[in-house]
């Protein structure tokens, strides 16, 4: 991140909940200086009170940018604290779900550079992934600025149009909570096997948080991975073949999921 220019004009953060405190906490420790942050909340948390940055008090006029991290349904009150700062050099990144870039235009000002965030849960371990679209007034460097910022707390990828958005938050935005139903699935199918529930249980986490950092970091594709560990006849192939018969299995299973997924975030963005 250009720590100077942001330490320089102020980095605003609207909203430090989770997902706020855990990019405010990664920004600290890359050196960004507490005294450049202004957080806006109306309940600061003992942690964001022992950080040193400036909490609930006048903003500075033109800051670097101003990130949105408030839920959908305070958006209402949040955005007149910052409307004033709107048709400038400030740019306005929004984490907040499925409010639409037009809908900021309409209240910041249409000459406003805003980009779009989609992150997920584990950005509060630094293991997150964020995807991000910016308008037509937002430039190269300010869109290298806002993904050095969310790289705080993990990956982050472009698109190439807002449209997407829908389906990445069928996939990476809900896709946490299936990741964390498929564990509990594991674990319980163990216990049906005889082991005690808490052995289960750490067998399956342990199983899946492994099994997702050696697909991250192998030079293997998953599909690759998975054969290997497939010995013919053996344990895993007996397993597999259930988990991928292409009716009742899990690719057919995942395509509709995402697909609900999908599919409501698009209604929703509909006002549905």
């Amino acid at each position: 991140m250009d720590t100077e220019t942001v330490a320089q004009n102020g980095l605003v953060l609207l909203g430090c909940g989770k997902m706020g405190s855990a990019m405010l906490s990664g920004w600290l420790e890359g050196g960004l200086p507490a005294g450049s942050v202004w957080v806006i909340d109306p309940k600061p948390s003992d942690w964001l009170q022992s950080t040193g940055v400036h909490i609930n008090i006048d903003l500075p006029p033109h800051p670097a940018i101003v990130l949105i991290a408030v839920k959908p349904q305070m958006m209402g009150d949040a955005l007149p604290t910052i409307a004033a700062m709107g048709n400038g050099d400030t740019l306005f990144v929004s984490v907040a779900a499925g409010t639409e870039i037009a809908s900021f235009e309409s209240e910041l000002g249409d000459q406003s550079p805003i980009i779009r965030v989609m992150p997920n849960t584990p950005a509060a371990v630094g293991k997150g992934i964020s995807a991000m679209i910016g308008n037509a007034h937002v430039r190269p460097d300010q869109l290298d600025m806002a993904q050095d910022l969310l790289e705080a707390v993990g990956q982050v990828v472009r698109l190439e149009s807002e449209d997407q958005m829908d389906a990445v938050t069928g996939l990476s935005g809900s896709g946490p909570a299936y990741v964390f139903h498929m564990i509990e699935c594991m674990a319980a199918a163990g216990e049906a096997q005889g082991l005690a529930p808490d052995l289960a249980m750490q067998l399956a986490k342990a199983t899946v948080a492994g099994a997702g950092a050696l697909a991250e970091t192998a030079e293997e594709t998953p599909a690759e991975l998975r054969v290997n560990v497939t010995s013919p006849n053996g344990t895993t192939q007996a397993g597999l073949e259930v988990l991928m018969d292409a009716t009742q299995g899990l690719p057919e299973l995942m395509t509709k999921t995402v697909a609900a997924a999908t599919d409501r975030s698009r209604e929703l963005r509909d006002g549905g």
